[in-house]
């Protein structure tokens, strides 16, 4: 929800505290701020909104000298966006200061024994908690302080910590928010996530739950909650600081969208040899395959989505039972296990509060857990029993394009390993899918070459106070994702419906001039489709159609067409998809709203 940075070493610490920021100020930009010690003292910048506001405020970093500093972007959750309230917090002698993600679920009563000791509080905030805590246990061993915290408080945070009398130390704990560790030729750092840190090192440590690091210009050493030192080897990061930069396009949602023929290429590439599916990370005999008896799809937001195309193409061509539940509501319905069940849980960062949750609890059950993540070395990737990496890349903006395509495509590969192993389908047929999925990446270079098209269409519906998704089966599902990517980027008011349901109430809704979306890319399904385009249509729809090329019937029941290429049926939703992606960006772009950053929205959900 917030980012992090933190940097001792031999440059000046503010500006490459705000470079750090400046990458991770898609996690949270209501407000920002630094602390940084010029070695006597411990001094604070901090602001209400942007981050070009800190900047400007301290002139790029020049009127905070020091090497050693901590950094924070904020994303509201306690207490409202104001300078009193942006991070870093202090204890009331300002010779402890701390930035924190995550939340502190005890504060309440924390705070309430804090002022009984005589403790005065200035912010809203449940971080300052934290900062008084320390100050109450510090000694003169910040570690041992920092163990007696984490004893106190329930939650999640990651943490980073200054204290006055400490010049040439800085520390860290963490506790299910995410944190990093990246060792440089002239320092080290701690952060959120990765982009951070590129610029200066491809070596970076994962801090685990519960551990403790201490950072010295020329050091780090980690530490267990009991104090116990312990080793750790670095992740070399493969890709490069420029696959976190714009590279020229306006905003990063746009270069996120064009990546995905070669997002999907990197993901399907190493699972196809010698026309075969070979995934080595599944690490399941086909023996155990034929043994699963149900699947939980767990995930949050568009990996939700990715699970529901996922349930009919696992159904579909494996006969397995499947369940998708959103995460949030999974870990609360006591959901029934057996020995036979396998639990897939889906996430971008790998860090997702809920769906971590959802993991733990089947894990104490019991039940086999396999994850598919794009974050190497995150929470999910080392918890679960077995990791399906997509290889994405760093995706910076907080609408998901190119990590959405990359996971459908991990689902596809596993329904036909299942579908195989368990004998579902016949070899030809998996060879005629392995084909249609190697085609797929030019299949979406194809639709990315006519954005223009969609550009000038979106630029109809700037105006638009309500937008309604229509589709049936795998066309239902790509509804909920184009719906998504528009409302969360342009803010109008978009839902997606069961195109059968729409008689059960929805149509009442309809009125002249309305926009209706119909994905109608099921042959066995395209009769009906249409039969229900004509319903809205008679109503004073106005009807946008995303079908397969050849379906030109569609043309009489619909004003505005777009055709995708054609392929196998269960593969339609990541072609089908890129459209929508495009009219959700344009018509955001032409109402003048922060694509990137839209508004009360952070990338990575790493709270409740």
């Amino acid at each position: 929800m917030c980012g992090i940075v933190g940097y001792i070493g031999k440059q000046q610490a503010a500006p490459v505290l705000l470079d750090g920021l400046a990458k991770l100020e898609y996690r949270g930009y209501d407000s920002a701020g630094m602390a940084v010690s010029d070695g006597a003292t411990i001094r604070v910048t901090k602001a209400r909104g942007r981050l070009k506001v800190l900047n400007e405020l301290t002139h790029g970093g020049e009127l905070l000298p020091g090497h050693c500093g901590i950094g924070h972007t904020r994303w509201a959750t306690h207490g409202i966006p104001s300078d009193k309230n942006a991070h870093p917090h202090l204890n009331e002698s300002e010779t402890i200061a701390v930035v924190h993600n995550g939340i502190i679920e005890n504060y309440l009563k924390l705070k309430k024994n804090l002022e009984e000791k005589g403790y005065h509080f200035s912010s809203d905030t449940d971080t300052e908690v934290v900062a008084h805590l320390l100050d109450y246990y510090y000694k003169g061993d910040p570690l041992d302080a920092i163990r007696r915290v984490m004893h106190r408080v329930e939650g999640s945070y990651a943490l980073g910590i200054m204290f006055s009398d400490r010049p040439g130390e800085m520390y860290a704990a963490r506790k299910d928010s995410p944190l990093i560790a990246g060792q440089a030729s002239d320092g080290n750092l701690i952060a959120s996530d990765v982009p951070a840190v590129l610029k200066y090192t491809r070596d970076v440590y994962f801090i685990q739950n519960e551990e403790i690091l201490c950072l010295k210009e020329d050091s780090l050493k980690f530490f267990n909650i009991d104090g116990e030192e312990l080793a750790k080897e670095p992740v070399t990061i493969q890709w490069d600081v420029s696959a976190a930069e714009k590279a020229g396009y306006e905003h990063f949602m746009m270069k996120e969208i064009y990546e995905q023929p070669k997002a999907v290429t990197d993901t399907l590439s190493p699972r196809i040899k010698d026309g075969k599916i070979e995934i080595e990370e599944l690490n399941m005999t086909d023996e155990e395959i034929r043994q699963i008896s149900k699947i939980y799809i767990v995930a949050c937001g568009s990996a939700y989505h990715t699970g529901v195309s996922a349930k009919y193409v696992f159904e579909g061509l494996a006969r397995i039972p499947v369940e998708v539940d959103l995460a949030s509501e999974f870990r609360y319905r006591d959901p029934i296990f057996d020995e036979h069940t396998l639990l897939i849980v889906v996430s971008q960062s790998g860090e997702t509060a809920d769906t971590l949750a959802a993991l733990r609890e089947a894990k104490k059950q019991g039940v086999r857990v396999l994850g598919i993540v794009n974050v190497v070395g995150s929470s999910i990737a080392r918890e679960a029993d077995d990791v399906i990496y997509t290889w994405a890349g760093p995706e910076i903006a907080v609408a998901t394009t190119k990590a959405y395509s990359t996971q459908l495509i991990v689902e596809y590969l596993l329904a036909m390993k299942f579908a195989q192993a368990r004998g579902t389908v016949t070899e030809d047929t998996i060879h005629e899918m392995i084909e249609d999925l190697k085609k797929l990446p030019e299949q979406i270079e194809m639709l990315l070459d006519h954005k223009e098209k969609i550009q000038r269409f979106a630029n109809r519906y700037i105006a638009a106070k309500d937008i309604f998704f229509i589709g049936r089966g795998l066309d239902y599902a790509i509804s909920l994702e184009g719906s998504l990517k528009l409302k969360e980027i342009s803010y109008i008011h978009s839902e997606a419906y069961a195109a059968g349901e729409l008689k059960h109430g929805t149509i009442s809704l309809i009125e002249e001039g309305t926009l209706v979306a119909a994905v109608l890319t099921q042959e066995d399904l395209y009769k009906k489709m249409i039969s229900n385009m004509v319903e809205v249509r008679t109503r004073g729809a106005f009807i946008l159609a995303v079908t397969v090329v050849g379906n030109t019937e569609v043309e009489k029941a619909a004003d505005y067409v777009i055709y995708i290429p054609k392929t196998n049926k269960y593969f339609t939703n990541s072609l089908a998809v890129i459209p929508l992606q495009l009219f959700g960006y344009y018509v955001a772009v032409g109402k003048g709203c922060d694509v990137d950053k839209p508004r009360n929205l952070a990338k990575s959900v790493t709270v409740e």
